[in-house]
Formats: structure tokens, sequence, C-alpha cells
């Protein structure tokens, strides 16, 4: 019997979508097309790739109308801020396409004379992307392109969750005339991909998922040499100092926290307000946060969408009750989400106080739309806080001091310092993280040098 992937809608828990896996034998077949052709790419010119890179991106725009519905059906996410994703996607795609002949450039080493010395970069060969569900374009926009710029292949698996998002970069590739083979979307079982690692048979791999995942890959890998790319888990804090303008940080502290239903890697799960605007903060946090009409992503007024699946929501749900049993008080009234049920991927939004980092909700990642947020007397007690963590992706500092914002940022643990935004990726930077969220670098001019080799040419002119 032919085995299938199956997406289960979290709007109505339907079978949306079933797709079967692929033989083994397609996915050597792959592999083996991948090889070949990518011999030839390598010897293509920037310029040329991204000319088709970039015609892959309008195609991409060009099913706009088709993917925001069938975001809202894999995921869940409204179909109000569907097109957020598509923009996101260019932005980082476009960037990446730009700043590649800077970035692949060759770099010259001091002139000698009778030599001429310098580093080129080279492409790995076959990069294996492994995409996660909940910023499905996103996420897996941050290798593709960049992989294909500096001229290797790709193989995609996408989350079964999302497994249309694979469908969909095939159909850009397919249409903007990039060679047949040299990327190719996959639909594959966890052993499967388990296999493919351990054979040694791809050069790179970058995944985006859970810390468990990730050690998954590692072992799977073990003894390969394959390069490993691991942006993991996070429990991104916000900072709310007393001179912050505590309206701008109210709301985007709690979009941050609630936009996709908190399930982002990068999404603020935990606050620290100084304790002279505490009460403000929270009072305007809370009214905020009872305005999100939680409801079926398909309709326009809704703002909160259901979670990926009801056992997500209810591992959320647990968080909050064993806070709440511990001592801490959930401020948002439950009566004006009624779709919130014991089971259901319709979770509530939810803020906690009381609460402390004994308690899971301020210690593990959540992935859901809750946050808890604490009092703090001075900068140093923040960052104290902040770095009481085993995740390290990114922290937020809302104040209307860049030094305090410099000085503050220079002693946390984290991948990326935001000062009054937060759950942003900007191309131009370095993507990455410390702890257990992950090692490697995407985006910006070093996300090359994991999907590039160097070789160093030293040629002497004459010899005597």
């Amino acid at each position: 019997m032919t085995q299938t992937a199956r997406i289960i809608s979290p709007v109505d828990g339907s079978v949306y979508a079933e797709r079967a896996l692929a033989t083994d034998a397609q996915i050597e077949s792959a592999i083996t097309a991948a090889t070949e052709v990518q011999g030839t790419w390598r010897r293509t010119s920037i310029a040329e790739r991204a000319v088709l890179c970039t015609a892959a991106v309008d195609a991409m725009n060009a099913m706009a109308p088709e993917i925001v519905q069938e975001l809202a059906w894999q995921m869940g996410r409204p179909v109000r801020y569907g097109a957020g994703e598509l923009r996101g996607f260019t932005e980082r795609a476009l960037h990446m396409i730009a700043i590649a002949p800077e970035a692949l450039a060759r770099v010259a080493a001091p002139a000698k004379p009778g030599f001429e010395r310098f580093i080129q970069r080279d492409p790995l060969g076959l990069v294996f992307v492994i995409a996660p569900w909940n910023y499905p374009f996103l996420t897996a926009v941050n290798s593709i392109i960049p992989a294909l710029m500096a001229g290797n292949a790709v193989l995609l698996k996408h989350a079964t969750q999302t497994l249309l998002v694979g469908e969909r970069f095939q159909m850009a590739f397919d249409q903007a005339g990039l060679p047949a083979g040299l990327f190719c979307n996959l639909v594959m079982s966890h052993d499967q991909t388990s296999a493919l690692l351990a054979s040694g048979q791809v050069d790179q791999v970058n995944f985006t998922g859970s810390v468990a995942g990730g050690r998954q890959i590692e072992n799977a890998a073990a003894g390969t040499f394959t390069g490993i790319g691991l942006e993991l888990g996070g429990k991104d804090p916000a900072y709310v100092r007393a001179d912050a303008n505590l309206a701008y940080a109210i709301e985007n502290i709690v979009d941050g926290a609630f936009f996709n239903s908190g399930q982002s890697c990068c999404g603020i799960e935990r606050v620290y307000v100084h304790r002279s605007v505490f009460d403000e903060f929270v009072a305007g946090a809370v009214a905020l946060t009872q305005q999100y009409v939680l409801g079926n992503p398909l309709d326009e007024a809704t703002t909160l969408g259901p979670m990926v699946r009801g056992a997500a929501a209810d591992a959320v749900r647990n968080q909050i009750s064993e806070a709440v049993a511990a001592g801490a008080r959930q401020l948002v009234d439950l009566a004006s989400f009624p779709h919130d049920t014991a089971g259901s991927p319709y979770l509530a939004p939810q803020i906690l106080v009381d609460v402390n980092h004994y308690m899971d909700v301020m210690s593990q990642e959540s992935f859901g739309s809750v946050v808890g947020i604490m009092p703090v007397d001075s900068d140093e007690q923040a960052i104290e806080l902040m770095n009481d963590s085993q995740y390290g992706l990114s922290a937020s500092i809302w104040t209307a001091d860049l030094d305090a914002a410099r000085s503050i940022g220079e002693q946390l643990e984290t991948g990326t310092v935001y000062m009054n935004r937060a759950d942003y990726l900007d191309p131009a930077l370095a993507w990455t993280g410390v702890k257990d969220t992950g090692r490697g670098v995407t985006l910006s001019a070093l996300g090359y040098e994991t999907l590039t080799r160097p070789k160093s040419f030293h040629l002497r002119h004459t010899i005597g």
C-alpha cells in the first residue's frame, strides 16, 4: 500500500490535502539529477542565477490569492495576514539575490610581488532544506534562494502540515525556467529523512524546528561530516524600561506575543517591565488583548486563528493551569473567547502575572498565545532574568535611550538584539542563535558562508 502524508486542517479537523510519500527510488533519482545538473549550474554566472531566482519570486507572488487561502487551511493563519508572509518572503529573497555578487566575490590577499593570491567561494554541492509549518515560506526561503544563488542544488522536505508550500516552491521554480532537477520538492517520512542524512549524499542540511528535532538531525548525520545548520526553539524576552513609550511598547509587544497564535520561534514569550510602569503596562496589554477576535481564519474579521492542532493548544493550556496552581494570575477574561475549549486548536490569548522562573510558562518554550509578565527594579535584574534561559534567539529592549539599549544588548546572551521592535528578521542582518536555539547562520552576507566553502588560490607568476 502506498504511504501518504496528510494535512489535517486546524480550521475544522478535515483532511485538507493528501500526497503520496516519495519512494526510495524517487529520492535516489532526485539526488542523482540534482548532482548532475549542479555541475553545470555552478558554472553559471551569478547574474544568470539572479534572473531565474527573481523570476521564481515573481511567479510565487502571482500565486498570492491561492496561497493566502492555503495558509489558512493548512496552519490556521488568518486570511487578513496571509499576504504578509509573501511580503517577507519577497524581501528576504530579493535582498539575498541583490547581495550575492559582493558576498560571493573573490577575497584578494594583500599584494605580493610575483604572486596572485585570492580566496574563492565554491558551492557546497547539494543542500537539503527541512522547513517547518509555522512560517512556511519565510523559513524555507532563508536557505533556498541563497543556496541556489551560491551555485548549489537544493532538495526541500517541507513539514507535512504545510506540504502544499513545497509544491508552490516547485511550481515557482519550474515556471521561472530553473534547470530541471536543480530544485526538487520531496514528500518524505521521518525515516526517509534520517536515511538520507545518514547516507552522506547531501553536503549541507538546514533544519528549522524543535530542539528535539535538531538532536535527531545531528544523530542521523553523525559521522558523515555533513554541514548542519539548526534554528531551534526560543523563549524570547522583552524588557520595558521606565522611559519607554508605553503605548507603543504595549501595541508591539502584544502583537509580538500573539501574532500567528504565538507560534513563532522569535515571538515574545516573557516580558519584564520596570516596576514604576508595571501596572500601567499590564492594564494596557490586557485591554488590547481582549480586543482579539478568535475564530475561523477564513473570516476577514478574525485576528487570532487556531493553533496548528488541538494537542498543541492543550499543551499551552496545561502550562497556564500549572502556573495558576503555583500562584500565577490569568488576567484575560475567557468569556470573550467562547471558541476556547479543551481539545480544540482554538486557544484564547492569555496574560499571566505573579509568575516566576520556576514555572514552565516562563522557562520552557510555549509556542502559543500566552505570555507572562514580571516586574523588575533595574536593568541589571532584567538582564539576569532575560539570560536565565536555555534559549537565545532574540531579545527586545523598549526604551528611549539608545546608549542603554546598546549597553544592555552587549550583555544579553542572544542572537539578535532589538530596540523598540520585535519578531522581525532583517535580511541584511545575520539570523542566528545561541545555547539550545541552535547553530549556524542564515540571511545577510554571512549566510552565504555556510552555503559555500573557501578555496584558496596561491599562484606564483615566475620561478627563479
